[in-house]
């Protein structure tokens, strides 16, 4: 491996930005800076939280009018945890055999330093391009605050995106994850001594443990997920990937009273040719249904908190899905590099897990997910990347660059 590029994938992963705990982003950010400012971008640096920012840097092309291309990573990484079973320290770019290991060098700073290095052989080469090149350094990424949505909306409509991210250089698109929160809530609150006239014959009490009530909208929740296991299908992706998961509960203040509130935290995963709005009216009109046919619920009626901004400040996400242009021309320049490059042709997929590229597609940016590493490797232990898998991206990324630094095209 080239010293260069090796030395700039180990000036992202020497800087610890796991997420959580997240806000410790913004010196890894100033590095990066100040790099894109010696190859004659523009900066605009947008706050998300404190000691966290997103970076837009702008190459201005030869031609004001020509397609633009938006290359997009985030530079925030998984938690790490206890380490006493890591080979090597995680904040330490450590070469041994064929790998590269440290925290993020699969997800994602491997394919952003390898960015990196290849946006700055350009430039010494004083290859200019003909549409603007937008770099998007954002964070975020690992815990739902969509940092890349922030950069979008500072910016101008482009023709193109590419999300660096793991994906084995197979380009993706992706299904989409919304999270929500389920609260039955009662009107009122009953002392635990009055169960009995609750639940007996004759009581005269109308109430109900919400806790209990709760289990019948899990219930209606598998049968919902099962429904759309069966229905709901799309190409190169495994049936069922169509999932509701009940993550989290919570319910009840104190064994002396019946729970009035009892609270569940699912996340849902969807397919890339839906968007999160039908699917959150979809399960709404179901368990409003289900709720309707109770005669406790019915009065006491079913409350609804979808997405966020961050699974730390408020706890909720949203990822939306993108799917793959086929015919855009940019897609097949890519294809030309890589079947180049890697003498096979460029593969075609769906992700099974979910990036910011849905964020992109969310503004009608043509998206590709095209990035190196394993997805098996992010977030584990002793993450690690092949370097012959760097070396090659950084081909493919060059070849692809130089030609569309020459001849832009939108689709």
């Amino acid at each position: 491996m080239n010293q260069r590029h090796f030395d700039l994938i180990d000036m992202l992963i020497k800087f610890n930005t796991e997420s959580p705990p997240a806000r410790n982003t913004d010196p890894l950010q100033d590095d990066i800076e100040d790099l894109l400012k010696e190859l004659n971008f523009e900066i605009e640096r947008i706050p998300l939280y404190e000691n966290d920012s997103v970076i837009n840097a702008v190459l201005r092309g030869t031609d004001k009018d020509a397609p633009k291309l938006i290359l997009n990573g985030h530079v925030d990484v998984a938690e790490v945890g206890d380490t006493s079973e890591w080979l090597h320290p995680p904040f330490q770019l450590t070469k041994a055999d064929e790998y590269l290991y440290g925290r993020g060098v699969s997800d994602m700073k491997g394919g952003f330093g390898t960015l990196l290095y290849v946006i700055e052989k350009l430039c010494k080469e004083d290859i200019q391009p003909k549409g603007d090149i937008i770099i998007q350094s954002v964070v975020g990424e690992e815990v739902g605050e969509a940092g890349t949505k922030n950069a979008c909306e500072q910016i101008e409509a482009a023709d193109l995106a590419i999300v660096l991210d793991t994906s084995n250089q197979i380009a993706q698109g992706q299904g989409g994850v919304i999270t929500g929160w389920i609260t039955v809530q009662s009107k009122e609150t009953i002392h635990d001594g009055a169960r009995q006239q609750m639940i007996h014959a004759g009581g005269g009490l109308f109430g109900a443990s919400a806790i209990e009530k709760m289990s019948k909208i899990i219930q209606a929740l598998q049968e919902l997920e099962q429904h759309w296991s069966v229905m709901k299908q799309y190409p190169n992706m495994p049936n069922g990937t169509t999932t509701i998961n009940p993550a989290v509960i919570e319910g009840g203040r104190h064994p002396a009273f019946i729970a009035d509130q009892c609270r569940l935290w699912i996340t849902v995963h969807y397919l890339p040719n839906e968007n999160y709005q039908e699917v959150v009216e979809e399960i709404e009109s179901y368990l409003n249904k289900v709720a309707e046919a109770d005669i406790w619920l019915r009065d006491n009626p079913l409350q609804f908190e979808w997405g966020g901004s961050s699974m730390i400040e408020d706890k909720g996400e949203i990822f939306p899905s993108f799917t793959l242009l086929t015919e855009h021309p940019g897609l097949k320049m890519l294809a030309k590099a890589h079947e180049k490059v890697m003498e096979s042709q460029l593969q075609q997929g769906i992700s099974t897990t979910v990036t910011d590229g849905g964020w992109l597609n969310y503004f009608d940016i043509p998206t590709i997910l095209y990035g190196p590493g394993e997805l098996k490797e992010a977030h584990s232990v002793n993450e690690k990347i092949k370097i012959k898998d760097l070396e090659n991206f950084s081909d493919v990324l060059y070849q692809f660059l130089k030609e569309w630094y020459s001849n832009p095209e939108k689709l």
